[in-house]
């Protein structure tokens, strides 16, 4: 851990770091600060905040390592294909691309060993891939095969024209039954590897429609407007119903391995033909058994209707 005094004002987070840290690029530097691993005065800052003489900054630097993305051989399940893009059906407990700690099993590697070419498209370790799930999210992604369906699918996803609708089963009765949640996004200051609604965070948007209440449980559907980190599991649980099986912005339940979150439909414009694509996903098998459980009648609730009767 680095510390340091800043001994003059007004010059951004992100450059002071830079300087500090010399050899490190700018780019990297705001990684850091993204990351949660600068603090300023012991908060979390963004790499736009202006330091102030006097201003204590902590820099935590990572361990150097070394990863190269390794092909791996496993089955994916393709729901479309031509020569400049996929989109596939992405299973829960699948990471989409190598983080701390993880190099192997990812769908990184999955995609270099069925497409080498890939591996000069999006970067050496994500290629090919232009947007991300969470590891427990199942459903549907697009990949892009080229450079300029990269740039072009890239550019929608900025544009906020790409379709991204979620089934998710919250906990208890989500009220009123449609509505947007609109709360900025940011690193936890208390819990660096989570994320929360905090003032200084990035603009979210997240819009839901209720489809059914089941027992104490709601099954919404969720529009993904922005796409911030874990966008969906922060901004459910800032309104108090976290998605069911969400251990870490809720609570775990005892019928559920994940959190219930699923992709279920993708639309984009073909980056070659101009022509709008829509894709759909079932629920997995997991999450449909779960569907049947909690809409199940309750059998102490049917046997209190019973005995008032």
């Amino acid at each position: 851990m680095l510390e340091f005094t800043v001994s003059e004002g007004s010059i951004r987070l992100d450059k002071y770091v830079v300087q500090q840290c010399g050899g490190i690029s700018r780019s990297y530097a705001q990684q850091l600060i993204d990351e949660g691993r600068v603090t300023v005065n012991k908060k979390v800052a963004k790499a736009s905040t202006r330091l102030e003489a006097g201003d204590r900054v902590n820099i935590e630097l990572p361990p150097p390592t070394t990863v190269s993305l390794m092909p791996e051989e496993m089955e994916l399940k393709i729901v479309y294909e031509d020569d400049d893009l996929l989109v596939i059906d992405k299973p829960a407990g699948l990471a989409v691309h190598p983080g701390a700690g993880r190099s192997s099993h990812t769908l990184a590697n999955a995609l270099l060993a069925r497409y080498p070419e890939l591996s000069s498209v999006g970067g050496s370790l994500r290629p090919g891939i232009v947007h991300r799930l969470d590891k427990d999210t199942s459903g549907l992604m697009m990949v892009a095969k080229n450079d300029v369906t990269q740039a072009s699918l890239s550019n929608q996803l900025k544009a906020r024209s790409v379709v991204k609708n979620y089934l998710a089963l919250v906990t208890g009765h989500l009220s009123p039954q449609s509505g947007a949640i609109e709360a900025p996004i940011g690193r936890d200051p208390h819990q660096r590897k989570r994320m929360a609604v905090v003032g200084e965070g990035k603009e979210a948007r997240t819009v839901y429609r209720v489809i059914r209440y089941m027992d104490d449980y709601t099954l919404v559907e969720v529009i993904l407007e922005t796409g911030r980190t874990h966008q969906i599991r922060v901004h459910l649980s800032a309104i108090g119903h976290p998605v069911a099986g969400d251990a870490v912005y809720g609570k775990r339940v005892a019928f559920l391995a994940r959190p219930f979150l699923h992709a279920a439909t993708l639309g984009f414009v073909h980056p070659r033909t101009g022509q709008y694509m829509e894709f759909q996903s079932e629920l997995p098998e997991e999450l449909a058994d779960v569907l049947e459980r909690v809409a199940a009648p309750h059998p102490d609730r049917r046997q209190k209707g019973e005995e008032s009767s």
